[in-house]
């Protein structure tokens, strides 16, 4: 496969919620930056493929093969951003578009070598599950920092939204995964929130809450 045709196996991965949803043209369009009638004409081709299956004017989602090859893809970029971060150093906000290049190689020895260094983990430095080589992922029971009450006790799981500038701030501020976070007091105006994390008492915006994923102690 092209890299092309691996991106939009991958994007249709992520936003099919890795099930059997269908995906319309214009929302995996969005995705990639690119034109709806680009997004068509690659979908006809993934079909053609049979890795996709698309219906004219409704959508395209993955077939039983396409997505395997998306699962393992996602497993190699995922693999690398632990590489990255555990091996070399590299803060969360950096790996992402290094790792987008790294998960083109073509090489199945190479990610299983790789993933064996690694101690073979179940998660990315973002808190995202990485597909085994079956593409399947552990579920982890998670929900929103916004949704705990007053006084809970939880454990910082993931994040959801991934953008470098966001993970930036995040470790400006000290908050990273494994971060223990309990609610202090919730602003019933706005949902902001004052919360103690690792020993230190933060005030927090709903836009941030909104974004990270805990999981309850």
């Amino acid at each position: 496969m092209t890299r092309a045709e691996e991106n939009y196996l991958k994007a249709l991965y992520h936003l099919s919620d890795h099930n059997d949803a269908m995906v319309s043209t214009t929302e995996l369009a969005d995705r990639l930056e690119t034109k709806p009638s680009s997004a068509t004409d690659m979908l006809q081709k993934l079909h053609e493929k049979s890795l996709v299956a698309y219906t004219k004017y409704k959508g395209a989602k993955l077939s039983s093969e396409g997505r395997k090859k998306a699962s393992q893809i996602v497993r190699k970029h995922r693999l690398w951003e632990v590489f990255l971060v555990d091996k070399l150093n590299f803060g969360w906000e950096e790996v992402h578009e290094i790792a987008e290049q790294l998960e083109h190689i073509k090489s199945p020895e190479l990610v299983e070598r790789l993933d064996e260094f690694l101690g073979c983990p179940t998660t990315d430095p973002h808190g995202d599950p990485i597909p085994d080589q079956k593409g399947h992922v552990v579920t982890i029971s998670k929900s929103l920092l916004a949704d705990q009450p007053v006084e809970s006790s939880t454990i910082l799981m993931g994040i959801k939204d991934s953008d470098a500038d966001f993970l930036t701030y995040l470790s400006q501020k000290g908050i990273k995964l494994g971060s223990c976070i309990t609610v202090l007091e919730k602003e019933p105006f706005d949902q902001s929130m004052t919360i103690e994390i690792d020993g230190q008492t933060l005030f927090i915006s709903k836009t941030l809450s909104t974004n990270i994923y805990v999981q309850t102690l």
